[in-house]
């Protein structure tokens, strides 16, 4: 097992727990909560694309526009459509896929170390792929916490 496979099931357990949730269950900001479980979808993306590719100084796989939405210390601004929610969803698999395989090609150029909010230092793309599967499952965690209050 390697931690691409780790990420892989995380995000299909995340796409488990939201299945046939609505819109509005998925833009619904629970009470005690400063996101919903779209933005957590787009924080993913966002997250794992600036620890791996952009410490990296490797090309991100997604937008800028998904960067600066999702990325920390932000929250949701709008309310997201069902189209907006179903290319997150679609996005979360595709881009662990494709990451696996940029790793295995060899692409990423120097990591530059990153001190995290969880208080671990990330000095090299092994560190920050690792690291990223112990965040997810956070947001995971948390997405199982939101659904039980919407």
């Amino acid at each position: 097992m390697n931690p691409f496979d780790i990420a892989r099931k995380t995000r299909e357990n995340i796409l488990k727990v939201i299945d046939g949730l609505s819109v509005e269950q998925m833009n619904l900001i629970p009470k005690g909560y400063t996101n919903n479980m779209v933005w957590h979808l787009g924080h993913l993306l966002a997250t794992q694309q600036l620890i791996v590719y952009k410490l990296s100084g490797t090309e991100v796989l997604v937008t800028d526009n998904i960067i600066d939405e999702f990325r920390k210390g932000t929250k949701p601004e709008n309310e997201y459509t069902e189209e907006d929610i179903l290319e997150l969803k679609e996005m979360l698999i595709q881009v662990i896929n494709h990451s696996e395989e940029d790793f295995e090609a060899g692409i990423f150029g120097d990591f530059s170390e990153y001190p995290t909010s969880y208080g671990l230092v990330l000095n090299s793309l092994e560190e920050a792929i690792m690291f990223n599967n112990i965040h997810e499952a956070v947001h995971l965690g948390m997405i199982m916490s939101m659904k039980k209050l919407v």
